[in-house]
């Protein structure tokens, strides 16, 4: 089978946070120092390696100021991938968050018993960011929920990765079984969709789609599998306990720049996939977002912890996120929430930085 390799040009963001996984791949490798991995309560003896955070985050600032230019509609793969000048924008702000994280984790990288694992957390963060990447520019549900697992694997490793201290093991055990639950959910409303159109392509679906049972009962639950990636409630339960035993560099990370990613795809699914059955969603859609807004804000107030505290402060946030797709503009809705995320992925990263 021939490939035509110039469909890679369409995707430069994704190409160069490929390139940058591989140097930094290489360059853990090369330079990584023999150590002895630490038992429980027991620290590595090794010397940092103080170029490699400012390496990372270089090459990071590369990838943003390559891609900074909005990009112009283009496709890849069949049309399973997709491109645009919004998505562009998202996918740009989304490697800034990642790029403050970086910043941020050079002094947490330094410590005993993280320095051995500071090639891995470079990794982690990339392949996430390449995951949410390819998530957001899925024109096809196959390719969006390859992207959701590139991402939400890395993830679960991320939020464990300081298994010796506080509760990290036991926060990445809630993530992933949570994470495992919600994918379940959302694939079988995926297949409940695909059986009732009979196309995986969101624009051959957006045109195929009808009010039927089967329908609506495959949006509700791709809906709630989603919900559980947004912690939107009633989906929330495992957000506090997973972002208090998470490190806190981690926590930053995961309350801002992955909600950022499931928000904006969430979004462009319900007005190019389910436009037709807008009256449907909506309903849903407010009552999730009342529900999130209220509760969240009611039990951050009675919390003593602040990692706890700014769990339900991103629950809440979701809601608000969210709000910006109850319109019934596309392009509104979505400039809304590039902007909304942009100036939460700033606000909240100040707070995690201090």
């Amino acid at each position: 089978m021939n490939i035509n390799y110039s469909q890679f040009l369409n995707m430069i963001p994704e190409v160069t946070l490929m390139a940058l996984l591989v140097i930094v791949f290489i360059a853990d490798f090369l330079t990584a120092p023999r150590v002895v991995l630490p038992a429980a309560g027991q620290t590595s003896s090794a010397s940092p390696r103080k170029w490699f955070n400012p390496l990372v985050c270089l090459l990071m600032g590369v990838h943003i100021v390559v891609n900074i230019f909005p990009t112009a509609t283009a496709t890849a793969f069949g049309g399973m991938y997709c491109t645009n000048a919004a998505i562009g924008v998202m996918k740009t702000i989304l490697a800034l968050g990642a790029f403050i994280v970086l910043i941020q984790s050079r002094e947490w990288m330094r410590r005993p018993d993280t320095q051995f694992k500071e090639g891995e957390f470079y990794l982690l963060i990339i392949s996430t960011l390449l995951g949410m990447n390819m998530m957001i520019s899925a024109n096809h549900f196959l390719l969006f929920f390859l992207g959701l697992e590139m991402a939400s694997v890395p993830m679960a490793c991320l939020v464990g990765l300081d298994k010796y201290r506080h509760n990290s093991a036991e926060a990445a055990a809630k993530f992933i079984l949570t994470a495992t639950f919600s994918s379940g959910v959302m694939l079988y409303g995926i297949s409940l969709l695909y059986a009732a159109v009979g196309t995986l392509y969101f624009d051959d679906m957006a045109v195929k789609i009808t009010t039927s049972p089967l329908t609506i009962v495959g949006m509700v639950f791709f809906f709630s599998g989603l919900g559980f990636k947004l912690s939107l409630v009633p989906f929330h339960f495992w957000t506090a306990d997973t972002y208090q035993g998470a490190p806190t560099t981690v926590t930053g990370y995961l309350s801002v720049i992955s909600k950022g990613a499931a928000a904006f795809t969430l979004l462009s699914i319900l007005f190019h996939v389910f436009g037709a059955i807008v009256e449907y969603w909506h309903v849903l859609l407010m009552i999730v977002v009342v529900l999130s807004i209220t509760i969240a804000n009611l039990f951050a107030v009675r919390q003593n912890e602040l990692k706890r505290f700014m769990a339900f402060s991103s629950i809440s946030q979701a809601g608000y996120i969210m709000l910006t797709a109850i319109g019934n503009d596309w392009a509104s809705s979505v400039s809304a929430l590039s902007y909304y995320v942009l100036i939460y992925v700033v606000a909240n990263m100040a707070v995690f930085t201090i």
